[in-house]
């Protein structure tokens, strides 16, 4: 297995962006798209360790990030919006010199990750959301005080870390090993054995305001690159039907969209399901059929008919059936 490598860069943006690196040998002569992977709110690289080393055991170069104020990069007081977060990731795709690499984001990162591909179009080949990307929280909350209310962190920090392990073994007990440590890794382990998230309670704060600024829809028909989402049903019947009619419209928007369910699978599917989401984006990676042309003149009709996939083996994600929504199950 290729073991990563971590790295800090300092962008021009003033920031410094702590990343992982699997770089497979002969990564560059094989000619398979480069991958940059990033996470979502309070959260951090390590939960894409499970996708990343597959990713690159399949022949891919994998670099995965902590965002600003996130994990071991740097944490400016500010400002965090979402357009601000997508620029950095663009300086650090020139940083590392990637050749137009393929971008993935969870959650908060999905937004940020589509943010991306529309204010830098040039600098990805194309864009994975992973149960994020059509975050619409100004939609659901019409003034930020309530956002806010709604929506602010638990304050975790002084918790015992054994008492974080115990609550993710019993909660998370289905998730490979790495995808729980990778959770861990959201929390700087004081000397007295506590935690505190790497991300603090009021930045916490600042990142959820960008994302209630922020509106997916406004740009969906903007964004020119292959635009994959990757959306979890939860199990919740009413934020699921909610999440549905989003992806529903994301892809009809979305002049290259295509939408894939996981039934059932947690928000965190990257960590909980590593090897379906690697097989997945290496798919859209590869597979020059994957998406809808660019003229769209063979859009797939059926946008909210998902595939059933038990059919067949869940790692073959071809749109056999010509539909835009597929489900692994």
């Amino acid at each position: 297995m290729v073991e990563p490598v971590d790295e800090l860069h300092d962008l021009a943006s003033g920031v410094t962006l702590h990343v992982r690196r699997w770089e497979p040998p002969g990564a560059h002569e094989a000619g398979l798209p480069s991958w940059v992977l990033t996470h979502g709110l309070a959260s951090n690289a390590r939960l894409w360790d499970g996708v990343a080393w597959r990713l690159a055991a399949m022949g891919h170069l994998v670099v995965t990030v902590d965002q600003r104020g996130h994990g071991l990069s740097s944490k400016p007081e500010g400002p965090y919006d979402v357009a601000t977060c997508a620029d950095d990731l663009a300086l650090l795709i020139d940083v590392l010199d990637l050749d137009r690499p393929a971008v993935a984001g969870q959650s908060w990162g999905g937004n940020v990750v589509l943010e991306l591909g529309h204010r830098h179009p040039g600098a990805v080949a194309l864009v994975t959301c992973v149960d994020g990307g059509f975050i619409e929280l100004g939609a659901r909350f019409a003034d930020w005080e309530r956002c806010a209310e709604a929506l602010a962190p638990p304050k975790l920090a002084g918790t015992p870390l054994e008492t974080m392990r115990g609550w993710l073994d019993r909660s998370a007990s289905d998730w490979p090993e790495e995808g729980r440590e990778g959770t861990l890794a959201n929390f700087e382990v004081r000397a007295d054995g506590t935690i505190a998230p790497w991300l603090t309670f009021e930045r916490h704060l600042e990142v959820l305001h960008g994302l209630w600024e922020h509106s997916p829809a406004a740009v969906y028909p903007d964004v020119d690159v292959p635009t994959l989402l990757i959306a979890a049903d939860t199990g919740d019947v009413g934020w699921t039907d909610s999440k549905e009619s989003a992806v529903d419209a994301a892809v009809a928007a979305l002049p290259r969209g295509r939408a894939h369910w996981f039934r059932p699978a947690h928000h965190d599917v990257h960590a909980q399901r590593p090897d379906e989401v690697a097989d997945l984006l290496h798919d859209a990676a590869t597979d020059p059929d994957f998406f809808p042309p660019p003229d769209g003149s063979a859009r797939r009709a059926s946008a909210g008919d998902d595939q059933d996939d038990t059919d067949r083996d869940d790692t073959d994600h071809h749109d056999t059936d010509h539909h835009d929504t597929e489900t692994s199950r």
